[in-house]
């Protein structure tokens, strides 16, 4: 015999932080009631998973700007920050797709909005240290990690919810908007760091020692620039958003319904999070060079044993209900659907992550270097262009599109299918893929790679284009295939799986720069690619197909 909950009446429902009866697939609840408490859940989901990418990403910018205020590190040290950003927020969004559960949304969203503080602050008063070594730097951008995570808590609490047939507009726009905060933050640094904020408070700016430049522009060499509001221009944002995401969002009992009080729940959170960082700390120990690390390890053992790690210290260190909860959930690990899908979300939103994180030092090193041979006919890769583009002018176009597109793509998945739309931008991304590691072996061997700048980011909107609509799509694929339970963890798992594409495009393209052939990253994009519209079209678009065009 079922037990079923009695609704709560509709103000007290409204009102109360957590909600004991929840049916949004049935459409007089939805109309009535549940319609208002998840939009209003939604919107204050949105601006927090802006502020989380915001703080995530910051690296991509800062590392171009520490460059350029002349900071004593070299620019495969400056690739490492961005790395080590994506690594460790890759690895935190593996806790984070099972604290909805754990927690509860509104105590998760609440606390974990909070906790970009930390980084916020530490890294403003780190970058008024140009002398301090370069460990600092790399364990704020470690700390930064946080930000990355909260976007697997996030698509898992939204997910709970909406009914199925709106869910991929939701995820989409959450997301979408969402992934917002990597443009955000590539327009507001570069604003912010050519003024003093906050007075005395703020600290004393620092003599640009090359160009620098903003959306509107390059800035001369000699200008003063206040690197720290990078950091601190966060705070003002975080708070009141933190305190509103307390005061407005709730917790579903039907899918949290162990959170325990406040208290309890902030700990798990807490404890799972700290539990997340050690593995990124010893895995980033025995990978990177010295003196960082002990660079023991090729990146693609490095990542893998990451993410084993990471599950292996969550199940070993998890106790008491907490353990049942995650033993309960790691279930999604025994259906063949959530590998497929991790696998079609690294096309999509790994490209994404992985390109915005690389593509303004990418800029900054292909195109603001005239490529000469010396005497003895061997190319030359130090001679400063003197009309290079300036990567804060250009960089935050490619996030902009792939985020404008993300809602676009589960509309449109919505209507005719996720895996048919996936199947398109699969191709799409493959075919561009070529093109732009063709134009950036042309840019790389000459001594006006201005001259196929255009080209050049013309090809990467494209990408970011298709997979911003393929992000859309196949996160309405998941909430097709999975149930009410098993959607928000999976949801969770693949997006932090995909999410090391900002640890991977970094540190692939970096490579291949320095080898003298980026082309050769983007060849190897492009085969990834072809091999995953072959998955996608075996499992949902052939005519025995396990699931149909999901």
């Amino acid at each position: 015999m079922t037990t079923r909950i009695h609704p709560l009446p509709v103000t007290e429902r409204d009102s109360a932080a957590d909600i004991a009866d929840w049916r949004p697939e049935d459409d007089t609840f939805w109309n009535d009631t549940g319609r208002r408490i998840a939009y209003r859940n939604l919107w204050l989901s949105i601006p927090a998973l802006l502020c989380g990418f915001a703080v995530w990403g910051m690296w991509a910018i800062i590392t171009v700007q520490m460059l350029n205020l002349g900071f004593p590190f070299t620019q495969a040290e400056l690739f490492t920050l961005t790395a080590i950003a994506g690594i460790s927020g890759a690895t935190m969004r593996i806790p984070a797709s099972f604290l909805i559960r754990l927690a509860g949304g509104r105590n998760t969203i609440t606390l974990t909005t909070a906790m970009l503080l930390a980084p916020a602050l530490g890294t403003g008063i780190a970058l008024q240290h140009p002398e301090w070594p370069l460990w600092v730097f790399q364990l704020m951008a470690l700390w930064s990690g946080v930000g990355g995570g909260n976007f697997a808590s996030s698509m898992s609490n939204i997910s709970t919810f909406f009914p199925k047939r709106l869910q991929g507009t939701a995820l989409g726009l959450n997301a979408g908007i969402g992934n917002f905060g990597v443009t955000t933050m590539q327009i507001v640094i570069p604003l912010v760091m050519t003024v003093g904020l906050f007075g005395a408070f703020g600290g004393e700016p620092t003599m640009l020692q090359k160009d620098s430049g903003w959306i509107f522009g390059k800035i001369a060499a000699g200008t003063p620039t206040w690197i720290q509001n990078a950091g601190f221009a966060w705070v003002m944002t975080l708070v009141p958003l933190a305190v509103a995401c307390w005061w407005g969002m709730n917790n579903l009992r039907p899918v949290s319904p162990d959170t325990g009080s406040p208290v309890t729940a902030f700990a798990k959170i807490t404890y799972l999070y700290t539990l997340a960082f050690v593995p990124s700390i010893a895995i980033l120990y025995l990978y990177l060079p010295s003196p960082t690390g002990l660079g023991l390890l090729n990146m693609w053992v490095a990542v893998p044993l990451d993410i084993a790690c990471a599950l292996l210290v969550m199940k070993l260190a998890a106790f008491g209900t907490m353990k049942e909860n995650i033993a309960r959930q790691f279930a999604i690990f025994s259906n063949r659907h959530t590998w497929s899908m991790t696998a079609l979300y690294i096309v999509t939103f790994g490209s994404f992550i992985g390109f915005a994180m690389a593509l303004p030092l990418s800029i900054t090193v292909i195109f603001g270097i005239s490529h000469v041979p010396d005497a003895a006919g061997v190319m030359q890769h130090t001679l400063k262009n003197p009309n290079a583009p300036s990567a804060f002018t250009y960089a935050w176009i490619g996030p902009f599109v792939g985020a404008a597109a993300r809602p676009l793509g589960g509309w449109i998945a919505d209507r005719w299918g996720g895996s048919i739309v996936t199947q398109v931008i699969s191709a799409v991304m493959a075919v561009a893929s070529v093109a732009v590691g063709y134009v950036m072996m042309q840019a790389y061997g000459s001594a006006t790679p201005e001259t196929h700048f255009p080209a050049f980011l013309g090809l990467f909107l494209l990408l970011f284009l298709a997979s911003g609509i393929g992000n859309g799509s196949t996160f309405r694929t998941i909430g097709v295939i999975f149930d009410r339970q098993q959607a928000g963890p999976v949801l969770g798992w693949t997006s932090a799986v995909a999410a090391y594409g900002a640890f991977i495009a970094p540190v692939v393209i970096g490579d291949q720069i320095r080898r003298g052939a980026p082309q050769l990253a983007f060849y190897g994009f492009a085969v990834f690619y072809g091999l995953c519209l072959l998955l996608n079209w075996w499992f949902y678009l052939r005519r025995d197909a396990y699931v149909k065009n999901p």
